[in-house]
């Protein structure tokens, strides 16, 4: 161990990919990403000029748009800086670990918040009635607050378990960003507790906010098809769906990647990409394209702007 020297930079292979492929993949991520963080930017604009949105489930969307935007500002730049000039590859060893943190920070947290905007949701619809008095601002803060810290917390495990292992070479990580599982393949020692980590900290708290989520919307399905009207039943339909389109884009990818036995560097780096990429750009799409009240917003602050730039 003494006679081997300590790697201080690592060097990220990306994505699998033909070399004739980089400027159009390149093209491709770039649209994503900037798409990505001018409509996360516009759902949080929105919902601060227009009071109608400063509801509970609002507040949450604010936060998931606020994280989604900065979730793919961890991965997307670094990836676009090997695909434009393949040459730039190289990453330290402590911005692999910033990385490291703030992508299992933001991952994390976003994980938990689906969870709480999933049992918003259930109280909304399943005791309107109660809903305002349960989900006071208090409520809502502490509840997002939680999310937060407990990310945080979930992260600094992750992180701290695989930066103490000594790392003696090779250096190259099979992956476009710096993740645990790819990682711990380079270490020159013992993983086997790591490993038991990464299965227990994310693949099994992934999967039980994903069984709470189902459960939720299983009791919301139920209250659902007690609406006598059907205007009622489609807006709460219409409501839900939103969530589970996200929800499953997020979730599935996650559980494939972090519970499956084994792991394949081609096959992780290509299912990451639907929970990295693609998720992040989903929240505006799905919530300004799918909702009515956003879709009002978003005329209105159009109509303000046309009287301003008129005056």
């Amino acid at each position: 161990m003494t006679n081997r020297s300590l790697v201080t930079t690592f060097i990220l292979i990306g994505l699998p990919h033909a070399p004739a492929l980089d400027i159009p993949l390149f093209t491709i991520f770039l649209v994503i990403y900037v798409l990505t963080v001018m409509g996360n930017l516009l759902i949080l604009l929105v919902i601060m000029v227009d009071s109608h949105l400063h509801t509970p489930m609002y507040y949450f969307l604010t936060n998931l748009s606020f994280i989604d935007m900065w979730f793919s500002t961890v991965t997307v730049p670094k990836m676009l800086m090997t695909l434009g000039s393949p040459g730039d590859r190289m990453i330290s060893f402590h911005s692999c670990m910033a990385q490291l943190y703030c992508f299992h920070f933001l991952g994390s947290t976003e994980c938990f918040l689906y969870t709480v905007m999933s049992y918003d949701r259930y109280l909304a619809i399943s005791h309107p009635l109660r809903y305002t008095s349960m989900m006071r601002g208090r409520t809502c803060a502490l509840l997002a607050t939680s999310t937060w810290l407990s990310g945080s917390l979930h992260s600094a495990v992750q992180t701290t378990l695989t930066f103490r292992l000594p790392y003696c070479g090779p250096s190259q990580i099979q992956h476009y960003f710096c993740d645990a599982p790819p990682i711990l393949k380079l270490a020159c020692a013992d993983t086997s507790v790591n490993e038991i980590v990464i299965f227990v900290n994310i693949g099994v708290v992934a999967s039980g906010c994903f069984l709470l989520i189902v459960l939720s919307y299983v009791s919301i399905v139920c209250s659902i098809l007690k609406i006598r009207t059907s205007e009622g039943r489609h807006r709460a339909f219409q409501t839900c769906a939103s969530h589970c389109i996200v929800v499953l884009c997020f979730f599935v990818p996650c559980v494939f990647i972090y519970l499956r036995p084994g792991s394949r560097d081609a096959v992780d780096g290509v299912v990451a990409v639907f929970y990295t990429v693609l998720t992040p750009l989903l929240n505006p799409v799905v919530y300004t394209l799918r909702n009515k009240e956003v879709k009002k917003a978003l005329l209105k602050l159009k109509d303000k702007i046309t009287q301003s730039q008129s005056k």
